[in-house]
């Protein structure tokens, strides 16, 4: 099959190429800036205008049966914009939306949007999220992503073309920026981390294990549509996962067991409220479909995928003393 891959720089989006190319599967790379080219697959440059150009046939895409769309602008902590709703729906939604008239002008049958847990909320109905669940997302980010599948959920429907779209909670591998790396660097320094309380349990995903479970749905011969989740199977609390990155370090986790209460207080005081409820609450998805219609089976384990993580910062030297 001949697959494109939008972001295919990203972090995501490099694993799902590799991913893609080991099935023997054709890969078109879309990137927006031209780096180390991967002489494995096909590096197509596009311009940064949300997919506009690639719509109107500039540059052309040529052929392809699946496109995958990873790019988008991420979630920002502390976004200063003005009106972020507005740059995440240009970004999120028109993008993905012109993606998606690329890939039907290109022939594609089956396009692959890459949605967030957040598209759902930011904590979850007193149990794990199924994908048949009514999203309440609460920030730009996640209301760009739920209208994004909205949209192009409308736009499949209209052109025949099947939409599927995949949502997965945090992401974690070799490669890993944001708060999962300076998380893991709190850990190899030593530093204690006041999380011991925290009992609440979250979803995360292997970055390999994500790959593998995106190729799935490229790649299937049978009609797929609708919404999948993906997770690695083994929600961990907080402080659990904690333990596990210092064991895949070989350090000894350094953790205080603070009442969530203290910490809230504190939150509230230092003004990252927000940071601590994502901490403190439970944030779990079901991974039903992938599972029961397709039979898929995550390759790695938490442990391994964290041990793969670990050995990825110790190849390029992140912060390992």
């Amino acid at each position: 099959m001949r697959i494109a891959v939008s972001g295919a720089n990203g972090f995501v989006g490099r694993a799902l190429c590799v991913a893609l190319h080991e099935a023997h599967q054709d890969v078109i790379a879309l990137v927006r800036r031209s780096g180390n080219h991967d002489p494995r697959w096909i590096e197509l440059l596009i311009h940064d205008d949300n997919f506009a150009s690639l719509a109107a046939g500039q540059p052309e895409l040529g052929r392809c049966d699946v496109f995958v769309h990873l790019a988008a602008r991420v979630h920002v902590m502390r976004d200063r914009v003005a009106d972020p709703l507005s740059v995440y729906r240009a970004a999120n939604v028109d993008g993905a939306l012109n993606a998606a008239r690329a890939a039907l002008h290109a022939g594609a049958r089956r396009f692959v949007f890459v949605s967030s847990v957040k598209a759902l909320g930011e904590g979850e109905p007193g149990r794990p999220w199924r994908e048949d669940d009514q999203p309440v997302p609460v920030d730009p980010y996640g209301i760009s992503k739920r209208e994004a599948e909205i949209a192009l959920s409308e736009y499949g429907r209209a052109n025949g073309m099947e939409i599927v779209i995949v949502r997965p909670p945090l992401v974690y591998g070799p490669g890993v920026r944001a708060n999962f790396l300076s998380l893991t660097k709190a850990i190899q320094k030593g530093i204690p981390l006041p999380l011991g309380a925290v009992v609440a349990r979250r979803s995360m995903v292997y970055v390999g294990n994500l790959a593998d479970a995106i190729g799935l749905l490229a790649t299937n011969a049978g009609a797929l549509d609708g919404v999948f989740h993906v997770t690695d199977g083994n929600d961990l609390s907080v402080a659990e996962m904690i333990q596990a990155i210092a064991d895949a370090l070989g350090r000894r986790a350094r953790i205080v067991p603070v009442p969530i209460a203290w910490l809230r207080a504190a939150g509230k005081l230092l003004g990252q409220s927000a940071r601590i409820e994502r901490l403190t609450g439970p944030l779990r998805m079901e991974t039903i479909r992938l599972r029961e219609e397709l039979g898929w089976v995550p390759p790695w384990t938490v442990s391994e995928g964290l041990a793969e993580m670990v050995r990825g910062l110790e190849k390029h030297r992140v912060d390992i003393p």
